[in-house]
């Protein structure tokens, strides 16, 4: 007599052999996509990279706009960028370099610990990659990649800078997972717009820059250094001024657009 259509047999079966199809479905189109994926992914950082320098036209294409800017490598141990030997010796190379993924291998990062570690990071990239934009002069703006950790989570973004090293020309997150509404407020045009021609710098070379609480008043002696605090985020504005003070600090970027100034002058 036929098995009945309803035994357990039949029905895991059935069962086992749906997952088995709809299992290579998913893996197909996961392959398939990547491709894609990857594209878009490049396309948003490129996107993000153009803000930050306020170079992002609504009616000209990303690709294109982006062909003008030069990647470079640079090596923050030494305060300079980085030679083709210290690429070769450590494998590293600038078209493939991610440094989110050099900050996670022993021997292309540092371990950073207690006070050394103001935007908690926990380990920071021997290698760190920056955009320039020259002009006709030669003379280069640059686009600094930073991270840090705010309330929930770690804020990634990029700060461009005038070709002084210290004007700040744009600066915007394109990764974080902040409160909606009061330590996501870093996505907010209109808060991100308060960043430009602030200066990172005093007279002493050292990073000020910072978020106030509350509102900046234009008439204090070092308006020039504060931007306007997120309103009820405290830990977010911590996070953003920890961030951006260790990223143009002397364990960063610091020494080396010293570098860059001194050439200039």
């Amino acid at each position: 007599m036929a098995s009945s259509n309803d035994s357990i047999k039949k029905t895991i079966i059935v069962a086992l052999s749906l997952c088995l199809v709809c299992s290579i479905f998913v893996a197909g189109a996961a392959v398939g996509l990547k491709p894609i994926q990857q594209e878009n992914r490049d396309l948003d950082r490129k996107r993000n990279i153009l803000a930050a320098a306020q170079m992002l036209e609504p009616n000209e294409s990303i690709d294109e706009v982006f062909a003008t800017v030069e990647k470079r490598l640079v090596n923050l141990e030494a305060g300079r960028f980085a030679t083709a030997e210290e690429l070769e010796q450590d494998n590293v190379s600038v078209d493939t370099y991610i440094q989110q993924d050099a900050a996670k291998d022993p021997d292309l990062s540092k371990s950073l610990k207690g006070g050394n570690d103001p935007a908690s990071i926990k380990r920071r990239a021997k290698y760190a990659v920056v955009y320039l934009v020259k002009d006709e002069s030669e003379k280069a703006r640059i686009i600094l990649p930073v991270h840090g950790y705010g309330l929930w989570s770690t804020m990634y973004g990029f700060v461009a800078l005038e070709d002084d090293y210290s004007t700040i020309v744009g600066f915007g997150f394109y990764q974080q997972a902040e409160t909606p509404g009061l330590g996501g407020e870093v996505d907010n045009p209109n808060w991100k717009a308060l960043w430009e021609g602030k200066e990172v710098y005093n007279e002493n070379n050292e990073p000020v820059i910072r978020l106030a609480k509350g509102s900046v008043d234009p008439n204090e002696p070092d308006a020039e250094h504060k931007v306007d605090g997120l309103s009820g985020a405290t830990l977010t504005s911590r996070g953003v001024t920890n961030l951006v003070q260790y990223w143009f600090g002397e364990e960063s970027f610091g020494p080396f657009l010293t570098k860059l100034r001194s050439e200039g002058e």
